[in-house]
Formats: C-alpha cells, sequence, structure tokens
C-alpha cells in the first residue's frame, strides 16, 4: 500500500481547509478524486472529495480509519471496486473487499447511510464486463440486505442503445470520465438523494 502514501498524505492535509463542515464524505479511487467540479456539482450535500488515485477497494479498507479520522459525516458516497479488477481480482474477492469496508463503516460511523456507487462499464476493461456485472450484482444483493445503505446503479447509464459504453463520457484512456460522464454522475447522483434523503 505504500504507493498510496502521498495522496493519502494530501487528504491529512485537507482537514479543515473547506469553509463548511462536510456533511457527505466521497470516497474511492480516481474517478471520484478527478471529478473537478463536484464542489460545485453537488454543492447542496456540501461534500468533501476523499478519493485517492488508483485506490482499490482493499486501500480503501486499509486506510479507512486514517483517512476518515477528522470527520463526521452525515453520509458516505463510495466509488471503488474497478481497479480491482483490473488488477486481477475475482468479483468475489471484490466483494469480500466489499464486506470489510462495510466493517470498518460499522465500527466508525455506525448508522450513517452509505450510498455505493456501481462498478461502471468502461471502455478500456470492457473485457471484463461479465465479471464488472457480477461483482455490481454480490454487492447489489448485500446493500439489499441493509436499512441505510443504497446501491446506485451507474453502469446502465453509460450504455449506448447498442449496450457499449458511450464512448463521449470517457476520455481517450477510455477509463476516466469526461465532463459529460460527470454530468450523468451528478444527476444521478442528485437524484438519488432529492428521492431517499429530500436534498435539493
Amino acid at each position: 500500500m505504500i504507493w498510496y502514501e502521498n495522496d493519502v498524505k494530501k487528504l491529512e492535509a485537507l482537514k479543515g481547509t473547506l469553509p463548511y463542515t462536510p456533511e457527505t464524505i466521497f470516497y474511492g479511487s480516481s474517478s471520484i478524486r478527478l471529478w473537478e467540479n463536484m464542489y460545485e456539482d453537488l454543492k447542496p450535500l456540501h461534500p468533501v472529495n476523499l478519493g485517492f488515485g488508483g485506490s482499490t477497494l482493499a486501500a480503501c479498507v486499509w486506510f479507512f480509519d486514517r483517512i476518515m479520522e477528522p470527520y463526521s459525516p452525515r453520509h458516505i458516497v463510495c466509488y471503488a471496486g474497478e481497479n480491482d479488477l483490473g488488477d486481477g481480482r475475482t468479483a468475489e474477492e471484490v466483494y469480500i473487499f466489499f464486506r470489510q469496508f462495510q466493517a470498518c463503516l460499522q465500527k466508525r460511523f455506525p448508522g450513517v447511510p452509505l450510498t455505493y456507487i456501481s462498478i461502471k462499464p468502461s471502455i478500456a476493461r470492457w473485457n471484463l464486463e461479465k465479471t464488472v456485472r457480477y461483482a455490481n450484482q454480490l454487492i447489489k444483493e448485500e446493500i439489499e440486505k441493509s436499512d441505510n445503505q443504497y446501491y446506485l446503479d451507474i453502469f446502465s447509464h453509460m450504455l449506448n442503445a447498442n449496450g457499449q459504453p458511450e464512448k463521449e463520457l470517457y476520455e481517450n484512456d477510455g477509463l476516466h470520465l469526461t465532463k459529460k460522464g460527470y454530468l450523468i454522475w451528478k444527476e444521478v447522483l442528485l437524484r438519488h438523494f432529492e428521492q431517499f434523503f429530500k436534498i435539493s
């Protein structure tokens, strides 16, 4: 986990730099970290961006207590798991990492709602489509057992009419999101918060 150290130190230095008390933690990989307009796009949620580049769901578990130390959130949103699959992990292993993540939440933030953003259909990893779908299914089924955890489907919103990843939503690397990609995420997230938490 040593290769994440610089990013984690930057997140630790973020403490107290926002002009408000964060209410919604956004945690996970570069899809979170690279959301440049998050603070404006998701302003009603009073967010803090705690994404760190290349992070796996396993890394999110490893650094959880350290990164979360300063915060008392009302909600946590997580996007992670895709890099685990990209590194060759199985859907079942990602599911186990997610269960460990749930345990971290229960220990540190009992009762705080979690919204898990489904693993997206990246062009560069389309060869893993079936594995991604299976990992999403396992996590969705686990979340449905909980009263205060939510599975947010982003996968289906990022496909074109032919069932393929929509190219304009991705950068040239076929992995990271364009502004149009983040617009999709913004709309889906805000709709979710409006529906379940009456935040608009």
